[in-house]
């Protein structure tokens, strides 16, 4: 699910980058260690404005949700474990060899997410949600809400993440993807719901 959500924002950014011209692909996603190393593969991910997920969180004040679903029509409850919602920190860097191209993808990066910084599965262009999505049924989204925030790192901050990714600094902006919902489709158990309450019953009395 994480490498769909992803998809679809890369989608999204890579046809918008395509209206300032240029060959295609404009966006990709990748391991950015590899290329600040200078392992990626015949350059695979050079020229592109490269998506990289470099920290996992759990939204904690989503985690006390019920841990049942009512079914008004069946009338009964299915029991199951309550999703997990992940806060993802995505590194959006410019890979260009040129470093005033670098500059000009990043900007125009920097405009998408600006106005575009929540995606839906009912805003989103129909084919973001197919291009490059996963096989299995299982690791797609069906609906979701995805919240982007530009986070300002410290300098201190910056050079400890890219010491940590290879040492070789992209011109780079640092995004807090919010509300990425995880949720495994298996009911654990169910059971029927209680639609009334007798009160008032009681035990016959003995015949003497």
């Amino acid at each position: 699910m994480i490498s769909h959500a992803l998809t679809i924002v890369r989608n999204e950014l890579d046809r918008h980058l395509a209206t300032f011209g240029g060959n295609s692909p404009h966006a990709d996603l990748g391991n950015i260690a590899e290329v600040a190393a200078g392992q990626a593969a015949n350059g695979q991910s050079r020229e592109k404005v490269l998506l990289s997920v470099v920290n996992i969180q759990e939204e904690r004040t989503l985690r006390n949700v019920p841990t049942y679903v009512r079914d008004e029509t069946t009338m009964r409850v299915r029991y199951e474990n309550p999703p997990t919602f992940l806060n993802l920190a995505v590194l959006v860097a410019a890979t260009h060899t040129v470093y005033a191209d670098a500059l000009r993808a990043l900007s125009r990066a920097l405009l998408f997410f600006q106005f575009r910084n929540v995606f839906t599965n009912g805003n989103v262009d129909p084919q973001s949600l197919t291009d490059g999505a996963p096989v299995n049924d299982l690791d797609r989204l069906v609906e979701f809400k995805l919240i982007f925030n530009l986070s300002s790192p410290s300098l201190e901050e910056v050079n400890d993440m890219w010491g940590m990714l290879g040492g070789k600094q992209f011109p780079f902006a640092l995004y807090s993807m919010r509300m990425l919902e995880l949720k495994f489709q298996a009911t654990q158990r169910g059971a029927g719901v209680i639609t009334e309450i007798v009160s008032g019953v009681g035990q016959k009395a003995p015949v003497s």
